[in-house]
């Protein structure tokens, strides 16, 4: 049996208005291997004090994305300068644009990986 995965974290949430301050908040990053095994999710809400959205997306994704710009539909990442991540959400009704700082993915995804690999006995 695997282990699912969960880190906290915040992000800086980007908007395109000059005159307003980006504020800060927190995210809850997912991974359990035994119900998507692909898939990783990204817990925030999509306004200050506003209960939190899920968005389910490709590991695989938020991996390149760290490396360079990927579009996944709804979801799209790059990086930004040398020390953080962008991730944009896409659904019907909203658009989100958070900056990560990129230690907090990578330090997510290693544990990812760590937690499907075969355990030697």
């Amino acid at each position: 049996m695997s282990q699912a995965v969960e880190e906290h974290t915040e992000v800086r949430v980007v908007t395109d208005d000059a005159a307003e301050e980006r504020w800060e908040v927190p995210v809850d990053l997912r991974y359990d291997p035994d119900t998507a095994p692909t898939n990783v999710c990204i817990s925030l809400p999509e306004s200050p004090g506003a209960p939190p959205h899920d968005w389910t997306f490709s590991r695989d994704l938020l991996e390149r994305g760290l490396r360079g710009p990927v579009n996944g539909g709804d979801v799209r990442v790059w990086p930004s300068g040398r020390v953080r991540a962008v991730v944009e959400l896409r659904s019907e009704r909203h658009v989100a644009v958070v900056q990560f700082d990129s230690a907090a993915l990578t330090r997510f995804l290693r544990r990812t990986y760590a937690a499907t690999e075969p355990v030697h006995q």
